[in-house]
């Protein structure tokens, strides 16, 4: 397992129009997340990185959505994604489109976005699948040096298991568009492919999406159980005070006598 912090950074996609298929890919990728964005509820949303800036959230019922990237069209806000010049607990929701396999440190992306977001914040994550035919086309010659294959493809399980870390709770795991992805490949000529894998391959999508909420366990003060405080009561050697008082009195009386 590659370690994921790495300080080679390849080229970082600007724009959907820098993927093949990258029109089909975006339309799919906001086809299911119109699933689940009328059901997230809040003030902000945060769009990280400028491919999250390009999808069409406008069906969720928070208006006020920012999108956090580099220079480009749709930014609102110059910044580092993995430094967010924002308050902690000030974000309802996070969208992470194909953000953890082109920067540095997945890691800290992640605890950012947790850091911002209220609690039952929920946070949605695409991103590319390496046990997929995208994924083994990564293997082919010259494959590192384009586009979506220059970043560093990571196992739907082990980011799931990075947001179980930071007290995520996992809700929906989805897998979606079997195919390579590749540029010279014509996506209607694989129709029953895609079909067949849709139905008996479903691990196997090129692309995964997971939905998450952050869960925060309440501090439940626990109340102390006050006790009279007890008096102090020293050991009484009861025996050897009577002892002690007899032979008091028998010194005394012989003392008397004389």
């Amino acid at each position: 397992m590659k370690p994921a912090l790495s300080f080679q950074e390849g080229p970082k996609p600007l724009s959907w129009q820098q993927f093949p298929h990258g029109d089909y890919l975006r339309a799919d990728i906001e086809q299911k997340m119109d699933q689940w964005l009328p059901r997230m509820f809040g003030y902000h949303m945060l769009k990280l990185g400028n491919l999250s800036g390009e999808l069409n959230t406008s069906v969720s019922t928070i208006k006020h959505q920012v999108c956090v990237a580099e220079e480009g069209p749709y930014t609102g806000l110059i910044a580092d994604i993995d430094e967010l010049p924002f308050y902690e607990h000030s974000v309802d929701a996070c969208i992470l489109s194909h953000c953890l396999e082109y920067h540095s440190d997945p890691h800290h992306i992640l605890r950012e976005a947790h850091r911002t977001l209220i609690p039952g914040g929920y946070i949605v994550i695409t991103g590319f699948n390496p046990f997929s035919l995208c994924g083994l086309a990564q293997m082919l010659p010259f494959s590192g040096q384009k586009l979506p294959w220059t970043g560093r493809f990571f196992t739907p399980a082990r980011v799931k298991d990075w947001l179980n870390l930071l007290g995520f709770e996992i809700i929906s795991d989805e897998r979606f568009i079997y195919s390579s992805l590749a540029r010279g490949n014509r996506l209607s000529r694989f129709a029953f492919w895609r079909s067949f894998a849709k139905q008996y391959l479903k691990p196997m999508g090129s692309v995964y999406m997971l939905v998450a909420r952050k869960r925060v366990a309440p501090l439940t003060p626990i109340k102390p159980k006050w006790h009279a405080r007890p008096q102090f009561s020293p050991v009484k050697g009861a025996g050897l005070r009577q002892t002690s008082k007899q032979h008091f009195k028998q010194c005394e009386q012989k003392n008397n006598n004389s």
